[in-house]
């Protein structure tokens, strides 16, 4: 599938739900998110990919009005509902606000206490059962009896990332559009969400690192090298496409080099003619008259200009299949960073958790996965571990032995958003230039002007690499890493970029994931399930 093409196979739905036209958008320093971006998104389920900072986060802000286009226009076929990449979730909001209906609970309670305004009635319109039809849905999820003005604070990041996505599902919305909706789900909720998104009604587009979630769309999307391309199939199916097609254009690199040294060699094969035939009539022309001699020279002269123009054709022409060739090639690009080495000794004990009668020592440069279903406390016991704060009644507790560590918390707030990628990094790694840094963070693939804008304009990923980047090159160099579900906004090359970039790390590992897959390949050697009341220590090939 070319690259620069909008193009479609198998069977992508006729009946469009967003249709994209020519759609740029730059940022106010001038950078360019998305440039010239044309295509469609079908009434049926999408699965959007690419990678981080292709634009996808933009793009669905754009389709949901939250952001203008620059230039070139966006139709949709009917209202939108959408869920963030980031969820709003201070003290002041409610999981009423959460769900989005704080307004009609607030109109609806006003009429049933007497307030008969009729402000009141245009709030509610026809959802005079929205509180009844709420505490459904989130029973369907596993919520009984889910206080709706409790703080989100209170819920982990799976039941929010839930509360919001059954918002959605209460607006009723044609075109729905989210935004990494797997974060923080463990495999429970991840199964029940699955459920909910095989049977939503209307247009679905969703941006995802989570391969099964993007197994039951019926096409895939991909942002790439400033085009959108559709492919009528899940992604398995998509993947599986790109593959043969990067085989072909491998293979039509290869055949095009050789085809180019070909003429290239037969260029100088033909200089070589040319020069020993004008050599040989030199030495006849001394001979002849020279009026002879003079018209010869000239027909040589047509002629040997004749052949280099035409060599020179045939290697352009060749030079170009290759250049065609190679546009047809994506670059695939690792992580190579180069890290100080924490020296940390086997024998350090790191930190000490307790559950029930357990007591667990993680020490070393031991790699320690913390797993358990959500709401068991898994985000609450590592703030108890860096911060201090209460652990869950009755949860899990533990004591940082070390003050040489670094905390990487699920909702990233570690960063200042009004300050730069390179602004945020200075302070904690006092020893290196601003060359130095952004020499690091290119290795992390930050690159260009991406590290001078300010962190609230960069993606999802590109603001974990911010984090990461920060934790990574801080000084004096952290011994212990916690990391609070690290692949959440990742997509699915940059989380095998992030598995690179931490195995170069030398130290201890904590971290909270759902995802196993990520955790094996960064080699856990020993799994902390919190289950039940008690704390379960595994071996890592028990994942």
């Amino acid at each position: 599938m070319p690259s620069h093409e909008n193009s479609t196979s198998k069977n992508t739905p006729k009946h469009a739900a967003v249709t994209l036209h020519n759609v740029t958008f730059e940022w106010p320093d001038g950078s360019v998110a998305l440039d010239g971006i044309s295509g469609t998104f079908g009434a049926g389920k999408t699965g959007l990919v690419g990678r981080n900072g292709t634009g996808k986060s933009t793009l669905l802000r754009l389709i949901a009005g939250q952001l203008t286009p620059t230039r070139g226009t966006i139709e949709r076929s009917g209202d939108v509902a959408y869920l963030s990449q980031t969820l709003t979730l201070d003290t002041a909001t409610n999981i009423a606000d959460l769900l989005g209906i704080r307004d009609k609970l607030t109109a609806l309670h006003a009429i049933e206490n007497g307030d008969v305004a009729e402000s009141n009635f245009d709030i509610i319109g026809d959802d005079w059962d929205i509180e009844t039809q709420a505490a459904e849905y989130l029973g369907d999820l596993g919520f009984t009896a889910l206080d709706l003005t409790r703080s989100v604070q209170q819920l982990s990041g799976g039941e929010a990332m839930l509360v919001a996505i059954t918002g959605l599902r209460l607006r009723k919305a044609p075109i729905t559009l989210l935004d990494e909706p797997t974060n923080n789900l463990d495999r429970r909720t991840r199964d029940q969400l699955a459920r909910l998104v095989d049977k939503w009604p209307g247009a679905l587009v969703v941006v995802s690192h989570d391969r099964e979630l993007l197994d039951r769309m019926d096409a895939t999307a991909e942002l790439y090298a400033a085009a959108m391309t559709t492919f009528g199939g899940t992604y398995s199916e998509w993947e599986t496409y790109q593959t043969t097609q990067q085989q072909a254009a491998e293979q039509a690199v290869t055949s095009a080099k050789s085809a180019l040294r070909l003429e290239k060699k037969q260029r100088i094969e033909a200089e070589t003619k040319i020069a020993r035939r004008a050599a040989q009539g030199r030495k006849a022309a001394a001979s002849m008259p020279p009026i002879i001699a003079g018209g010869l020279k000239r027909k040589a002269e047509v002629s040997a200009g004749a052949a280099r123009n035409l060599a020179d054709a045939r290697v352009s022409s060749a030079r170009a299949a290759l250049d065609a060739a190679e546009s047809r090639l994506k670059d695939d690009e690792a992580v190579h960073l180069i890290l100080p080495d924490p020296d940390v000794p086997r024998s350090r004990r790191h930190a000490e958790i307790v559950y029930g009668d357990r007591t667990f020592y993680l020490q070393g440069p031991e790699r320690v996965a913390l797993v358990g279903p959500n709401g068991c406390g898994k985000s609450t016991l590592l703030e108890h571990l860096v911060t201090g704060v209460d652990p869950m009644p009755g949860g899990a507790r533990g004591t940082l032995l070390t003050d040489r560590f670094g905390y990487l918390p699920q909702r990233l707030n570690d960063l200042d958003e009004s300050r730069s990628a390179i602004e945020n990094i200075v302070p904690v790694a006092s020893s290196m230039t601003v060359g130095e840094i952004r020499n690091q963070l290119a290795r992390l693939l930050l690159r260009g002007e991406s590290v001078n804008r300010p962190v609230s304009s960069l993606s999802g990923g590109e603001r974990f690499r911010v984090s990461l980047a920060k934790l990574l090159f801080a000084e004096p160099v952290a011994q212990l890493l916690i990391l609070d579900e690290p692949t959440n906004n990742l997509d699915i090359a940059t989380v095998d970029q992030v598995v690179d970039a931490l195995r170069e790390y030398r130290g201890a590992l904590l971290v909270v994931s759902h995802d196993y897959d990520f955790l094996r390949r960064l080699g856990v050697g020993t799994v902390l399930s919190l289950e039940g009341d008690g704390l379960a220590v595994l071996a890592g090939d028990q994942l």
